[in-house]
């Protein structure tokens, strides 16, 4: 099979959707692999690197034209909607249910689209969007932290503290691998943490993790209110994949917290977790909403790019493989996982959390097309 792979024009995304290991793995399987010029530059590899391990150098147009199966990180950009042709697999994060230009595009090309974030193991565990929850989980605090220094709109107040002052309050609101990896920093860098969940098995497991080092909370509407008037920094977190986050958090919790305090919407890239959210970029990051900042980067992890790019890629190629080396359909036949990533399919939305997620798309079960 033909194998693509396009530098990311997403604002400040640095990220590479194959690494030059990747690379070599696909050739060594019989694959053509096409790499735009400069792609992987961002994550700190270099075109010679791509050519020693195989691939073949292009620009991105004759990339796009030729493969049939395009490997990025991001969804694309309205740029290479024009791009598209009948029948190409597209591999990469979509988060459709913010993005009805984009699901629309995907039906009209009759593009199948492999989505990351929806992929679920038989176990119910999300492989390949783990990894970036890992790093966004981090993130969250590192970002979070930093704007609450007194020079970005912040309180002034260390998340730690120091002895005979009192620590920030961090709530994170969602206990999933995002809200778990933010936990494990916020704990870490010496914060009174707040977790919240809907379900009491996973805060059993996140209880027993952190111990007395955190307090867990059911998360209901009467327990957010109480905790957020008290917090400086709220992280939200809260997913049902490939569908719109939940709005958990409210404008009117706004005018009890305190001046100063951050608010970061993990959940951005499924239209976020507050009614206050909408995204923001690298560049511009931050804005304020009755004096509570908020931090809303839709591409968190292509901050750190390195490390995001290899942990990404450590979980994307075993899929990638099988789909370049049978095609989808038998991939899919072979490897019943790999059904729950495609969400456009043949003109049709074959993901029902993203059908959900819209009044004007009919539901098909991709086990009936194929």
């Amino acid at each position: 099979m033909k194998v693509g792979c396009v530098k990311e024009i997403k604002n400040n995304e640095y990220r590479v959707g194959m690494t030059p290991d990747n690379v070599r793995s696909a050739v060594a399987n019989g694959h053509e692999v096409f790499i735009e010029s400069g792609a992987g530059v961002g994550s700190g590899f270099t075109d010679q690197e791509y050519i020693e391990a195989g691939a073949q150098l292009k620009d991105a147009k004759e990339i796009w034209q030729d493969v049939q199966l395009m490997v990025k990180v991001k969804e694309p950009m309205p740029e290479e909607y024009p791009l598209f042709h009948e029948g190409l697999i597209l591999y990469t994060y979509f988060h459709l249910a913010a993005d009805q230009e984009l699901v629309d595009v995907l039906l009209k090309a009759k593009v199948k689209a492999v989505a990351y974030e929806t992929l679920m193991e038989t176990d119910g565990s999300l492989p390949l969007l783990s990894p970036m929850s890992q790093v966004a989980g981090r993130l969250s605090i590192q970002e979070g932290a930093k704007y609450l220094e007194k020079r970005f709109g912040g309180e002034g107040i260390l998340l730690a503290g120091v002895p005979g002052t009192p620590k920030a309050n961090v709530v994170i609101l969602g206990g999933g691998a995002v809200g778990t990896n933010a936990c494990k920093l916020a704990v870490g860098m010496g914060a009174n943490v707040t977790i919240l969940d809907i379900s009491l098995k996973r805060l059993e497991y996140l209880d027993n993790l952190f111990g007395a080092g955190i307090q867990t909370l059911v998360s209901s509407e009467s327990n957010i209110e109480r905790v957020i008037p008290n917090a400086d920094l709220v992280i939200g977190c809260v997913l049902i994949p490939g569908k719109s986050a939940p709005k958990v958090f409210k404008k009117k919790y706004l005018k009890e917290m305190k001046p100063g305090a951050v608010f970061v919407d993990v959940a951005v890239d499924q239209g976020g977790c507050g009614e206050t959210t909408h995204a923001t970029t690298h560049d511009d990051p931050i804005y304020v909403v009755d004096n509570v900042v908020h931090y809303c980067v839709g591409n968190m992890p292509g901050a750190v790019p390195r490390t995001s790019t290899i942990a990404l890629t450590n979980a994307t190629v075993k899929y990638g493989l099988e789909i370049a080396d049978s095609g989808l359909e038998e991939a899919c036949r072979k490897n019943p996982v790999i059904y729950s990533g495609v969400n456009t399919y043949d003109g049709k939305v074959t993901c029902k959390n993203v059908a959900d997620s819209y009044d004007c798309y009919e539901y098909t079960d991709i086990h009936t097309l194929f």
